[in-house]
């Protein structure tokens, strides 16, 4: 009888080369590992100061100045020279410079990786890939140093939670409300080292399987995944061996109609304390940042841009809008969403991580709250521990923008 397995067990025994079961150890090659520029010169650090290593296949690594860009200072301009300097060095092929956006959502424009692979990110959101089905996860400078000069990692099989999806989403409500009710249901660390895998999602488009796995490091998970079908199925080879078996054993199963979600909001200091919107009327809000690569892909841009059309910012609130990548900001420009976003008094920042990590580009300051579609809300995030931060839809950032408080955008016509 064949071993019935999950997602992460499949993809984990084909690199090993045998069968594996939650628990086990293995080692397995990498088939892509990126660092970004915050992060990269540790990275570097470790692979030529303690390794005494050089970077073993310039063609599995990628690098990517998104977190701090442009820089914001000329200690960042200086680490950024350093690194620029290092790929050339190293011959990798693989840099994506200022503008180009958030190595995520780039790593996948580009197709770096394709569904199947083990993917390693120094960013915690590596999660990211499992929205096409690659083993994609975040670990630390000296684990990546590690995969750069050898070629491989050692992972232990991760339990799988199961999020079993029914039905669609009503209005106003989308792949975010869904995350952050697996948010709420979990709890913050209810899926440590888990694999946290979405089914029933086959009629989801790219953009909301990217926000599904980006947002499952938010619940501790070791890789977020969703079984290439649809959309993703006809734009990448998928192996014949890549598939998981609904039957497969895992440590919880989560039910989820879709149809019943309302717009729900992330209220601070955690990602796991979620209410609906319509019980936020009374918080009003500073600034809305629309970005990330949680949301700040084409498909939000828009669906911002719906609610947005023929209306105007609320006095006193201030939007900033940083597409996930060059691509998106192009592509917003030439469909006139970008147009229907500057018309209503937003603002534009150059594509990467913007205000998320509370670096430049739209610090927050002591006392202001902010409604982000990032993924992370807690003191001192964005800026001032002081300020506030509540995370939710592109749907509930555009409806708050107009009317300067939490709003759930059932409430408006669009």
């Amino acid at each position: 009888m064949a071993l019935k397995q999950t997602l992460a067990e499949r993809i984990l025994s084909h690199a090993a080369g045998r069968p594996v079961r939650p628990g086990d150890l293995v080692v397995v090659p990498v088939d892509m590992a990126m660092a970004v520029d915050s992060i990269a010169p540790s990275v570097i650090s470790v692979l030529r100061q303690e390794l005494g290593a050089r970077v073993r296949d310039p063609r599995r690594v990628a690098i990517f100045i998104d977190h701090v860009a442009p820089a914001a200072n000329v200690a960042t301009a200086d680490a950024q020279v350093a690194v620029r300097r290092f790929a050339a060095e190293e011959g990798i092929a693989q840099l994506y410079d200022v503008g180009r956006g958030v190595c995520h959502q780039v790593m996948i424009e580009e197709r770096l990786i394709g569904p199947g692979q083990i993917v390693l990110g120094s960013d915690s959101h590596s999660t990211s890939y499992g929205a096409i089905g690659a083993f994609g996860t975040g670990m630390g400078a000296s684990d990546v140093a590690m995969a750069w000069a050898s070629g491989r990692t050692w992972l232990r099989v991760p339990e799988t939670i199961r999020i079993r999806c029914h039905g669609g989403f009503g209005p106003g409500v989308g792949a975010k409300d869904l995350a952050l009710h697996v948010a709420r249901t979990l709890g913050a660390d209810g899926a440590r080292y888990a694999a946290v895998e979405y089914v029933g999602v086959d009629h989801l488009p790219l953009a909301d399987r990217q926000t599904l796995a980006c947002m499952s490091t938010e619940v501790g998970a070791k890789v977020g995944l969703i079984a290439p079908s649809g959309e993703v199925a006809a734009s990448w080879p998928v192996p014949e061996w890549l598939s998981s078996d609904s039957d497969a054993l895992c440590q919880r199963e989560v039910e989820v109609d879709l149809g019943s979600l309302p717009p729900l909001v992330a209220v601070p200091p955690s990602v796991d304390t979620v209410v609906e919107a319509a019980g936020l009327a009374d918080v009003r809000v500073d600034v809305v940042f629309l970005g990330t690569c949680t949301n700040g892909r084409l498909e939000d841009l828009r669906a911002a841009a719906r609610i947005l059309r023929g209306r105007t910012l609320a006095r006193g609130v201030r939007m900033i809008v940083v597409p996930a990548s060059s691509r998106v900001l192009a592509a917003a420009v030439a469909d006139g969403t970008l147009a229907t976003l500057l018309e209503a008094g937003a603002t534009v920042g150059t594509p990467g991580c913007g205000p998320c990590i509370g670096r430049h580009l739209g610090v927050l300051g002591a006392g202001e709250v902010c409604l982000s579609t990032g993924n992370r809300n807690f003191r001192g995030r964005m800026g001032s521990p002081e300020a506030r931060i509540y995370l939710a839809s592109p749907e509930v950032a555009a409806a708050s923008a107009v009317t300067g408080r939490i709003t759930d955008p059932r409430a408006l016509a669009f």
